[in-house]
């Protein structure tokens, strides 16, 4: 391969070479160099909000009269671009950086001068040229990194949530839905503590996971209102110095009407950037989610159990060989996913909370913790999503019951005295489940040889389904 060819870039710290067909400038290449950390750069969400954001700044400068409309058109074009993803490549900037991003935002900036330069007729690097647009004076302003960032991390966030998370979190719950539906006439035994129990339908069962799902929408609904608020206007530290009082709301309105999202300048500002409460916030709901997919896929990875020696109510779909050693062994491996997806999401949300507290991310006037969080709240959203739309279609999908299982169990079960203690007294039915144990006996066995109740009490008092309604009994 040929040796590299470098350009000479300045900014206010002197020169730097910056590979040629790099459409980034001397502050980007500062940071690429100072942050050899893991080799990722932010979010490709992140880089697009970015795009979106730029775009609607230079409009709402170009409205105000205070960006020459020449120039804020290349900007509006270039910014475009960039949130289309078209130059992802040239955002290099490691994601753990500055902890305002204010890398980032000049790498921004100075792909989209330089694009927007280009558009111009002019080459890379023309910044300094008559009627070239500048990073900073043009693409950056009525801007702070300090707004800027916070406000393209909210954009990214809201906008994966309401394309990815919640689409996948509505296919779930119908999932589920229909599951508690065609199964609602299945009896088997319910088990607390591990321990057998009464009985319920396993309708009543697939019934608490899809209001589980159902209650994480609503979860997520909260989680996207608290980030629908922006902190752009607030420039360097909240008090807007060198922005137009209505730049904040315009620029809201502006990202509104381009998402689809209910955005909105920050009630107040100073708290919108020196603190990041929000995105804990909405970081805790994710884990609620998360807890609530593992509590569903737990529990039908030992309903399914098995297939002989376990529980065997549930049969899971077989997706894949379970081992390399045991020929016809099969695993439930959609929901061993799911579950180390959930570790990794409350793994996330402790990095965010530690980077939302006061005297680690939150200092004074900002925080200096933000591509840490928006990288982990994205990550959450992205597999969140990703394994809820896999949960219904490789295990939920071919999900079957097993209600042979089901009324094998029942039948042996011990709690079904249960029903028995209104008529026959409790202590009267402890002694009468100890003694079916001890004689391997099932209920109805013991009861009519000791004539407790008739047989036609005990049908009615010992069915299975009437058990789950007791309304019906």
């Amino acid at each position: 391969m040929p040796d590299t060819v470098y350009r000479i870039e300045k900014d206010s710290m002197g020169d730097m070479r910056v590979p040629d067909w790099a459409l980034w400038g001397a502050s980007t290449q500062r940071a690429v160099e100072n942050f050899p950390i893991s080799g990722r750069g932010v979010p490709a969400q992140v880089v697009h909000a970015f795009g979106l954001l730029k775009a609607a700044c230079a409009r709402v400068n170009k409205d105000l009269g205070k960006l020459d409309a020449k120039l804020a058109d290349a900007v509006i074009k270039a910014a475009g671009e960039v949130a289309q993803a078209k130059h992802d490549k040239h955002f290099v900037v490691d994601v753990y950086q500055t902890g305002s991003g204010t890398a980032s935002n000049m790498n921004a900036n100075e792909v989209i001068a330089n694009l927007a330069n280009q558009g111009l007729g002019l080459g890379i690097g023309a910044k300094g040229t008559q009627g070239a647009v500048h990073p900073n004076d043009h693409v950056n302003m009525g801007q702070s990194s300090n707004d800027t960032f916070p406000t393209a991390m909210h954009i990214a966030a809201a906008t994966a949530i309401k394309n990815d998370l919640q689409p996948a979190l509505h296919r779930l719950h119908a999932a589920l839905d229909e599951k508690a539906k065609a199964w609602d006439a299945t009896v088997k035994i319910g088990r607390t503590h591990l321990m057998d129990a009464t009985p319920i339908r396993v309708g009543q069962v697939f019934s608490g996971y899809a209001a589980q799902a159902q209650h994480s929408l609503a979860r997520l609904e909260t989680a996207a209102e608290a980030l629908a608020e922006l902190a752009i206007g607030g420039t360097a530290v909240g008090t807007g110095i060198n922005t137009h009082p209505r730049f904040g709301a315009r620029v809201a309105d502006e990202l509104a009407k381009h998402t689809g999202v209910n955005f909105r300048e920050a009630d107040n500002h100073p708290e919108a950037q020196a603190a990041k409460d929000a995105f804990v916030q909405a970081s805790g709901c994710l884990k609620t989610i998360a807890v609530s997919l593992s509590k569903i896929a737990n529990d039908i990875r030992h309903l399914g159990s098995g297939p002989r020696c376990g529980i065997g109510e549930l049969i899971l779909p077989a997706i894949q060989p379970g081992s390399s050693i045991m020929p016809g062994k099969v695993n439930p491996v959609i929901c061993e996913s799911v579950i180390q997806v959930a570790c990794r999401v409350i793994g996330n949300d402790a990095a965010i909370t530690t980077a939302g507290l006061g005297g680690v991310g939150s200092i004074f006037e900002l925080n200096v913790a933000m591509p840490v969080i928006i990288d982990a709240f994205l990550e959450s959203v992205k597999l969140l999503a990703n394994v809820s739309n896999v949960f219904v279609d490789k295990l939920l999908a071919g999900l079957q019951v097993n209600a042979k299982r089901c009324e094998q169990l029942i039948d042996q079960s011990l709690m079904m005295c249960t029903s028995l203690a209104p008529q026959i007294g409790y202590d009267a039915a402890a002694k009468l489940a100890k003694q079916a144990f001890e004689q391997d006996k099932t209920i109805r066995q013991l009861a009519l040889e000791q004539k407790l109740l008739d047989e036609a009490a005990l049908d009615r008092l010992l069915n299975p389904d009437t058990m789950t309604r007791p309304d019906s009994r």
